[in-house]
């Protein structure tokens, strides 16, 4: 089955950490460049951060410095490890390949 399949998300209080995890099946995950989105309520959506097949990443400047995107290929999952969170950071957060989309998972950050 063709999807992507996020974990990790939940409550914190601001300046903790999450870890998010999305796990993909069905594609040829290491060829494939990954990103992070969110969407906040009543917000536009929103690229977090972006993983090329060799590794290369970006960041929205908004999380610059705060947050890191991985993958294990061996494991088809690509991973958003959050620090330094900050209310603003509450939003459903999507994993994509720009073509398959995640359901998402939620992130609220309590101030």
């Amino acid at each position: 089955q063709v999807q992507l399949v996020e974990s990790g998300g939940g409550l914190v209080q601001a300046g903790g950490s999450l870890r998010l995890s999305c796990a993909a099946s069905g594609i040829i995950f290491s060829r494939n460049t990954m990103a992070w989105y969110r969407q906040a309520p009543g917000k536009q959506l929103e690229l977090v951060a972006r993983i090329t097949s060799g590794g290369s990443t970006s960041y929205a400047d908004f999380v610059k410095g705060r947050f890191t995107i991985s993958r294990d290929n061996a494991k088809n999952t690509v991973y958003l490890q959050m620090n330094s969170l900050k209310p603003e950071d509450t939003a459903v957060y999507r994993c994509s390949t720009q073509i398959l989309w995640g359901q998402g998972t939620q992130v609220t950050v309590s101030s």
